[in-house]
């Protein structure tokens, strides 16, 4: 029997963590053949989440669990349960039943036609009108900038094959952008389009911070496009600044007694140009900021109790 694991972060879930085991199980009693693994990992919940997955899994050894000492954060700690699933495929999705479960039949077939990963698209989302427009526009965003071509709408929702994840392994990446770096690799997806619904029940532990940072890590992980723009923008300005000040020296020469240039063009050129400084400054930060994630290689997360890996 092929074993198909599946990977579910989750962070104070405890309203949705053992209704989606029910569900996953309920998926693979429809599947002959085929037998699976439900790896959850836990980033340090401060809710009764552990306390449900211990019960979970001692009721269920296919359940298998993994606690973080703290939360070291979604991006770290999804990969790091991805790295430790040990199935012919590994199917990865969120917890809060916005990746419903029901697409995980679909997938399988789609993987045993060849397909090495198989992604899930939205096409339609029920989140906020203006929270979905965002995400499109920082995806079409992202896929300009980007040297490899992105799958837009691609939340990582899908199944990917043990060769890839044998791939990732190899790359040790202790900061990665988990759904530009499988596309990285040079695997060509398989689509499956669906209409993502709203999670469950609870409210997400997305903020600000968090979209922020993985917006930032998609740009600087797969573009160098903004430090060349830097230069570019640069070059100009410093050339359109060049010609600006001829033309008023041209223009003071030829009308030195009703000309005056006063105090506006200098404060507005002084306050443009900060703020280009500031900005292109702040993408410098980022890049050295991801460099310094890179140097430090610490570990993905520093696990405090393991449930089920035994058996």
């Amino acid at each position: 029997m092929k074993l198909i694991s599946v990977v579910t972060p989750c962070y104070n879930e405890e309203e949705n963590v053992e209704d989606l085991c029910r569900a996953i199980a309920a998926q693979f009693s429809n599947l002959p053949g085929y037998d699976f693994e439900h790896l959850l990992i836990d980033n340090g919940s401060t809710d009764a989440t552990p306390e449900i997955l211990r019960r979970t899994a001692a009721t269920d050894p296919r359940v298998k669990v993994i606690l973080n000492r703290r939360n070291f954060g979604h991006v770290r700690s999804f990969y790091h349960a991805v790295l430790e699933s040990r199935g012919d495929a590994t199917i990865v999705m969120a917890s809060d039943f916005q990746d419903p479960p029901e697409y995980i039949p679909r997938f399988i077939r789609k993987w045993e036609e060849g397909n090495p990963i198989v992604l899930a698209v939205k096409t339609e989302s029920r989140e906020t009108p203006a929270i979905h427009a965002v995400r499109k526009l920082y995806y079409a965003l992202l896929n300009a900038l980007s040297d490899v071509p992105l799958v837009k709408d691609a939340t990582g929702f899908g199944i990917y094959d043990q060769k890839v994840v044998a791939e990732l392994r190899k790359l040790e990446d202790p900061y990665p952008y988990f759904r530009g770096l499988v596309i990285d690799l040079g695997f060509k997806p398989a689509l499956i389009e669906f209409v993502q619904p709203r999670r469950k029940r609870g409210f997400t532990k997305n903020n600000f911070y968090t979209l922020y940072d993985m917006a930032m890590l998609g740009i600087t992980n797969h573009s160098k496009l903004p430090l060349r723009l830097a230069a570019f923008i640069g070059f100009g300005m410093s050339f359109l600044s060049f010609l600006t000040g001829i033309a008023y020296l041209i223009y003071k020469l030829l009308f030195w007694d009703r000309f005056s240039v006063g105090m506006a063009p200098v404060v507005i050129g002084l306050f443009l140009f900060s703020s280009v400084q500031l900005f292109f400054i702040g993408i410098l930060g980022e890049y050295i900021g991801a460099i310094h994630t890179q140097v430090l290689r610490r570990p993905l997360v520093v696990e405090k109790e393991r449930i089920n890996f035994d058996t």
